[in-house]
């Protein structure tokens, strides 16, 4: 998407569909996909905020925009959570990561030892497991619901820690007024589970990502605290 073709329009609702929202459009309510498996209205208030939208040029798709980023303050907050994984992977190069050694062969999703890592750098035999965060406070708490899935990934990343491998779990803020990431020892089993993999060496990291025009990067590492 170039900077012409930016379009915009007033978030209304997210509808029962998975991926699929309503965004007012120069006066028209307009069904649009939302890039994200969860419903982000569970962690965030997006009803009539400023969305920035991307045409999606496949053909035969249901929608014809993907809702981008949300405005927030004089910025805009990238909302495609999927994405994140690659974002991390493209950055992983800089200084800000320097914290994981030799990172000069990066894999996205391998799988080892049955385990479908998020990235995996073969240098260090690290498998990064990247958490992205949707928050407007400046003191964001994970996990804010509960999930069966995020549990038994650590069930799965105290065996291969167990076994040998190196693991970094890695928070990533989309917006970058977060400046600090909190566990939430409401959460039990989270809670407890993420304690015995920092107790086994599990690596913890926290960054917030930014926006340059319609490009998302890695701005800074935040503090991420139990």
């Amino acid at each position: 998407m170039s900077e012409s073709k930016k379009i915009y329009g007033l978030f209304k609702e997210e509808i029962k569909n998975r991926f699929l929202c309503t965004v007012n459009i120069d006066g028209t309510d307009t069904v649009c996909y939302i890039p994200s498996s969860c419903r982000l209205s569970n962690f965030i208030k997006l009803e009539n905020r400023t969305v920035m939208l991307q045409p999606i040029k496949k053909k035969g798709a249901r929608t014809k925009y993907s809702v981008y980023a949300v405005k927030y303050g004089r910025s805009y907050v990238p909302l495609n959570l999927s994405g994140t994984n690659k974002v991390i992977e493209e950055s992983l190069d800089k200084r800000l990561f320097s914290f994981l050694g030799k990172r000069e062969k990066v894999f996205r999703e391998k799988t080892i030892d049955e385990y479908k890592s998020d990235l995996y750098i073969a240098d260090t035999d690290t498998i990064i497991e990247v958490k992205s965060i949707l928050s407007f406070n400046k003191a964001a708490i994970f996990p804010t619901v509960f999930s069966e899935r995020a549990n038994r990934q650590l069930e799965d990343l105290i065996k291969l820690l167990s076994d040998g491998h190196k693991v970094c779990y890695m928070f990533a803020s989309m917006c970058s007024g977060v400046e600090q990431i909190h566990i939430n020892e409401l959460q039990d089993e989270y809670y407890r589970l993420f304690k015995d993999c920092v107790n086994r060496g599990m690596i913890v990291s926290g960054v917030s990502l930014g926006m340059k025009g319609i490009e998302t990067y890695v701005k800074k590492r935040i503090e991420v605290t139990l």
